[in-house]
């Protein structure tokens, strides 16, 4: 384990994306039994595990903001594969996934990851600092995204309910395209600064690595390429595991919207344990920069992604939020807006998302 090809990287790191994939191979599409479910289980904690260790070596020899924009981007992508082979697979019944699992990887991330950052950053180091540049910037992509993808469709003249039109969908699908791709310029090259970590008395922090050598290019890029492996072994499993999802939703006589919720806390996991871990590090802006960003990959993404695959799905696809999820955004948006506004994190500011998101999830299952 000398090799410099993998100089720095733990044994275990290694060991666990092969496994995972191998138990992936293993038990796909197979009914799982108790001794298989198990082995799914732990076979995806551990896949997020290593997949948040190598997210850290890339983001550490890319620097910020690339490093928390590739994992976002990579769990994205996954996830808007996952969404259309289960909208595919699922007919009528999974018309709404796409909206239920985009508003969900929404309220996760804005409410859950960035609420739990708060909460154990401020324990940690009391009040903690971060750009107002940067979050401003993001909440109000992630407002516009939203609004424009989610919300109109519920207000728009079609038939058929709340579901865009073919020209509708289309339009959207570039927006947020287009829209996401300004932000990703604006956050890498055109105002980089903004998204760079600050110290404790708020400057910023353009080395926020200098107290340990970065990774080699070739342990990066095998990192890279294990963060991958790991990422489709999360996906996958999350996949393998949801017809017991399912059948457990049904059981208890909760909605279906729940599966999509349940989908997006699966896929979410390790940008949700990067962020806390970058709190804990008195790295709020990390944090930060992992739970915007992941809303605004998952909202620019999935939607393009989703207007394209709509031209081969058979069902119908249906985007507009009801009147309670419209509500839950709204105090997103302002909750967000007042935690962001100041560029200082204290507790109370993340029990307010936190309980934000308990009520989401609570309304879920309760609606």
């Amino acid at each position: 384990m000398t090799n410099s090809v993998i100089q720095g990287l733990p044994r275990w790191t290694l060991a666990v994306p092969p496994l995972a994939f191998v138990v992936l191979i293993a038990t796909w599409k197979r009914d799982l039994g108790t001794i298989l479910l198990v082995l799914v289980c732990l076979g995806l904690g551990a896949a997020v595990i290593a997949a948040v260790h190598h997210a850290e070596v890339v983001a550490h020899r890319v620097g910020e903001p690339f490093g928390t924009l590739i994992l976002a981007l990579a769990v994205t992508i996954i996830e808007v594969a996952l969404i259309v082979t289960l909208m595919a697979s699922g007919g009528t019944k999974a018309a709404s996934l796409a909206r239920d699992t985009v508003f969900a990887a929404v309220m996760i991330t804005c409410n859950g990851i960035l609420g739990l950052s708060l909460v154990v950053g401020s324990l940690r180091h009391r009040v903690q600092g971060f750009r107002v540049q940067a979050s401003y910037s993001a909440l109000s992509v992630i407002t516009a995204l939203v609004t424009l993808s989610l919300v109109v469709p519920t207000f728009t003249t079609s038939a058929a309910g709340p579901q865009f039109s073919g020209p509708q969908l289309a339009f959207a699908g570039v927006m947020s395209l287009v829209m996401y791709g300004v932000f990703v310029f604006v956050q890498t090259i055109r105002h980089r600064d903004y998204f760079l970590p600050v110290t404790p008395d708020g400057e910023i922090d353009e080395d926020e690595d200098h107290h340990a050598a970065g990774p080699s290019t070739r342990t990066a890029l095998v990192s890279l390429g294990l963060l991958f492996v790991c990422l489709i072994s999360v996906v996958g499993l999350a996949k393998t595991v949801s017809p017991k999802l399912e059948a457990a939703v049904e059981s208890a006589g909760a909605p279906l919207a729940v599966v999509g919720v349940l989908i997006a806390l699966l896929v979410l996991l390790p940008e949700t344990v990067a962020a806390v871990r970058a709190a804990l590090r008195n790295r709020l802006q990390t944090s930060v920069n992992l739970a915007l960003g992941s809303a605004l990959a998952s909202i620019g993404l999935t939607i393009p992604a989703i207007a394209v695959a709509s031209i081969w799905l058979s069902g119908p696809l249906v985007l507009g939020l009801d009147s309670k999820d419209m509500v839950l955004f709204l105090l997103t948006v302002v909750t967000g807006l007042f935690t962001l506004s100041t560029g200082r994190a204290t507790l109370l500011q993340g029990a307010i998302h936190l309980a934000v998101f308990s009520a989401f999830l609570f309304l879920a299952v309760s609606p």
